[in-house]
């Protein structure tokens, strides 16, 4: 994939451009409690983003019954973004360049986003100062990714609930966590099954990155991998921290070229807890490649 910037072109960026830079109309949908709004992806064979489909276009089978689609949109909308840095020890070398890509998907992202950070290590340590939730600012933004040393272990599945309880207080229907990892998790208090709960009951759509150390113990990459499947996100693995602006770059294209797809549940299907969900996208008779969440709990 060629870069968008070079690193170069990048710094000149981050140091002149607000994060701020243009006015969109912001995507509302319908105040529905049971409402389920997905995030769709959808490609064509080839792997580049198919857009201007219509409601036509999808078909929505809610644990394999058809079901009718009552809201849809293909706008680039804002989004609520939490960033989830791994700051444990073996993160030292790593984390210079996840800072710098954190700020370059800032700022190719959609100008009314608001973002969160979130920095775990043996505690969970939110980036933002106690009185601010979100930002969209980038000298706060900067701040909160630069903070703290890198030492200790690891609560990954402990940084992971906290993003997604805090993305439940965010401003936008469409919500996105970011989670940089180096490896597993060995200082958590809640179970990797209990993640998967959270992330079933949350509409957020989690890209998982991992910065493997074959040496490491710890690792787990099919977890990261796992998350990010069942959120309908998708798993990166860079070879090296530089790479993860180039990573950051796809997933925040992944995130502009996504539709939302809302449907309601049948009262009796509201009952059982956790659904299977799959969307069909075909056009002119070609079926092409969806991705978005698998399940989802009422």
């Amino acid at each position: 994939m060629k870069p968008l910037l070079s690193r170069r072109e990048l710094l000149t960026a981050l140091a002149a451009v607000p994060l701020l830079a243009q006015e969109k109309e912001p995507f509302t949908i319908t105040d529905n409690v049971r409402l389920v709004l997905l995030d769709v992806s959808v490609r064509n064979k080839d792997g580049s983003y198919v857009n201007g489909l219509n409601k036509q276009d999808f078909k929505v089978l809610d644990s394999g019954k058809p079901t009718p689609i009552t809201e849809f949109s293909n706008a680039d909308a804002p989004v609520t973004v939490g960033l989830i840095l791994d700051d444990s020890g073996s993160m030292r070398n790593n984390r210079p360049g996840v800072v710098l890509a954190g700020l370059a998907f800032a700022k190719v992202s959609n100008p009314h986003d608001e973002f969160f950070v979130v920095n775990f290590n043996d505690q969970v340590i939110p980036g933002l100062p106690p009185h601010v939730s979100f930002t969209d600012n980038i000298t706060e933004l900067q701040k909160a990714l630069y903070m703290g040393d890198p030492v200790g272990k690891t609560k990954l599945y402990d940084a992971i609930a906290y993003g997604l309880r805090h993305l439940e207080e965010g401003h936008h229907e469409k919500r996105t966590l970011i989670v940089v990892s180096d490896g597993g998790d060995n200082a958590s208090k809640v179970s990797q099954k209990e993640v998967i709960s959270l992330i079933e009951q949350s509409r957020a759509t989690i890209y998982t990155i991992g910065l493997v150390d074959s040496s490491d113990g710890d690792l787990q990459p099919q977890v990261l991998r796992r998350f990010s499947a069942i959120s309908g996100g998708e798993y990166f693995e860079p070879q090296k921290s530089d790479d993860v602006i180039q990573v950051m770059y796809r997933i925040a294209k992944d995130i502009r070229n996504r539709y939302s797809i809302g449907f309601t549940p049948e009262t009796g299907e509201v009952a059982r807890s956790r659904h299977s969900v799959k969307v069909i996208a075909t056009h002119d008779g070609v079926k092409l490649n969806v991705k978005t969440r698998s399940f989802y709990s009422a």
